[in-house]
């Protein structure tokens, strides 16, 4: 089988690209539960003839790069959005600078996400041959190498190594395509086990489905055999995964649908009516005199519609004003805050604040008689768009992304976000892909949550993919959320994740509706990512048992 390794890669990038394909646009979410499987069973089958053969660097080799295969297909396919970068030109960068800054951006983050996928391998594979190893000193007739991969113990230790490689990069500057927003926004039971343990108990669920599928054909290709005995303990196994696979499927199911069926129990007065501005104002134009004066029109025409609807509160997107104003003597002559002064409607506003003497992107709340309430600077910054890593040595190889002269710095955690209508979760666009932001804020007493993004120059696929991001985030607090963007899609979403309002693409609008604080605290709220520990005890303890057992 392993005689035609460019075959193999073949198989490796057509399940990374499926698992690609679980995304906006195209939401092929049900994929995702079968998409890692051939790369479980190539490197799973690769180890066998490992076993058995002259161990060779290129034999030692294949796995890695079937790794790195699914991993370009699945985060490439994914994070292809990268290219809308391009053109910069707007910025002075020429044509072929902008291509060439794009692909690295493209580059960066694709192998960024193969690193774990890399690492999960490697760890994968370094604990297995230890437990073989130990299980051989115990026992002269110890089980294969691979027949021990697959099973029930190490397809419990590869879900518990998965997770551990996501919980890892999700403490990086650097995150997205977890495996758990494959389901969102179209299986909403599935992601209501987010309440239960984070994003992490959905990533957990699809990689121990895709574990038995793997375990079931590897199962029927190792036991292939002209004897009667042989084909029938094949048949049983391959049996016994499936109905494993199943379960794994079936009962999470099962518990997100008892979760999402769970009435909400709003307080009488809980509720407040917020206003949503999304001006359309290209970045490309926005730094400019006649994109600055548009945003001036654009959203101080949006306040003033929404508080004739009566709001109690407007939210603007991220750098609707990109500029230092607040604070400053241009702030009383600032068209925005003389109508926020008319009509006495507090408005949280995106704009850029100062930390220190640095710039921050910063989201403000403005009260109605013009006070400043509160801030929310925004802590993970995008990397190479509004900072450099290593500035010293990467900042000489490639221009900055970030129309902001000089480099941002991060808001400093832990912040709280009191506002006039209660305590709020805040978040700035790239920030939604990070739960433990949102839930650290919910434990600390958020009441709802609100997101300020700018998607531009982006197109209608990411800004679906990060609108899947805050339907997760809400869901796993259980609060309402109100997101505002500059070109799309703002939005409301329920603390049951269904999407109450929606923008356009590129359009200006304006959107006033009702949502309510709440105080619940689910599990994950509580006690954060307990399912990771757990699923590496019971492995470790399913391996020492069955040690102990020989």
């Amino acid at each position: 089988m392993f005689k035609q390794p460019w075959s193999q890669l073949a198989i490796a990038l057509l399940s990374g690209i499926g698992m690609g394909l679980t995304v906006a646009p195209v939401n092929a979410w049900f994929l995702a539960w079968v998409a890692l499987a051939p790369l479980w069973v190539l490197i799973t089958l690769n180890r066998q003839a490992a076993a058995s053969v002259q161990p060779t660097f290129a034999l030692a080799l294949r796995p890695v790069l079937y790794c790195l295969t699914w991993a370009i297909g699945y985060h490439g396919l994914a994070l292809s959005w990268v290219f809308d970068l391009h053109p910069l030109t707007w910025m002075g960068v020429p044509w072929l600078a902008s291509v060439a800054i794009a692909l690295f951006a493209w580059v960066f983050i694709t192998l960024w996400g193969a690193a774990l996928v890399v690492a999960w391998y490697l760890s994968l594979n370094w604990i297995s041959q230890r437990l073989s190893r130990l299980s051989s000193s115990l026992t002269a007739h110890s089980a294969q190498p691979a027949a021990a991969f697959h099973s029930g113990t190490h397809i419990l230790l590869g879900t518990a190594l998965w997770c551990i490689a996501e919980d890892l990069r999700s403490r990086s500057p650097l995150d997205w395509t977890s495996l758990a927003y494959t389901q969102s926004p179209i299986n909403l039971p599935i992601l209501h086990l987010g309440q239960l343990s984070g994003p992490l108990t959905v990533t957990a669920a699809i990689v121990a489905v895709n574990g038995c599928v793997a375990a079931a054909v590897v199962s029927w290709v190792e036991q292939r055999s002209d004897q009667a005995a042989a084909r029938q303990t094949a048949r049983q196994t391959v049996r016994f995964y499936l109905t494993l696979a199943a379960c794994c499927l079936v009962l999470p199911h099962l518990a997100g649908v008892a979760l999402a069926s769970q009435p909400l129990h709003e307080q009488p007065d809980s509720g407040f009516k917020v206003g949503i501005i999304q001006g359309n104002i290209p970045t490309r134009i926005k730094l400019f005199e006649r994109g600055a004066q548009l945003a001036l029109k654009h959203y101080t025409q949006g306040y003033e519609t929404l508080a004739d609807q009566g709001v109690d509160i407007v939210l603007t997107p991220e750098g609707t004003f990109p500029w230092f104003w607040v604070g400053t003597a241009r702030q009383a002559v600032h068209p925005f805050y003389q109508a926020i002064l008319r009509r006495g409607i507090p408005a949280w506003v995106g704009t850029i604040g100062q930390q220190q003497g640095r710039w921050t992107q910063t989201l403000f709340t403005i009260t109605g008689t013009g006070a400043l309430y509160s801030r929310y600077d925004k802590e993970k910054l995008v990397p190479l768009g509004e900072y450099i890593p290593f500035e010293a040595s990467l900042g000489k190889l490639i221009s900055r992304l970030s129309p902001v002269e000089g480099s941002l710095v991060p808001g400093r955690s832990p912040q709280t976000f009191d506002t006039p209508v209660g305590r709020a979760i805040a978040a700035i666009c790239y920030e939604s892909a990070f739960s433990n932001l949102f839930r650290d804020q919910a434990a600390r007493g958020g009441e709802f949550m609100i997101t300020a993004s700018n998607n531009d120059p982006y197109t209608a696929r990411m800004m679906a993919q990060h609108h899947a991001q805050d339907v997760m985030r809400a869901i796993e607090t259980d609060r309402w959320a109100v997101r505002a963007t500059n070109t799309g899609f703002s939005g409301i979403v329920s603390p049951h994740g269904r999407t109450v309002w929606l923008s356009g693409y590129r359009t200006y609008e304006t959107h006033a509706d009702t949502i309510h604080r709440r105080q619940t605290q689910t599990p994950y709220v509580r006690w954060g990512n307990w399912l990771t520990p757990l699923l590496l005890g019971l492995a470790l303890l399913g391996g020492g048992l069955g040690r102990s057992s020989h």
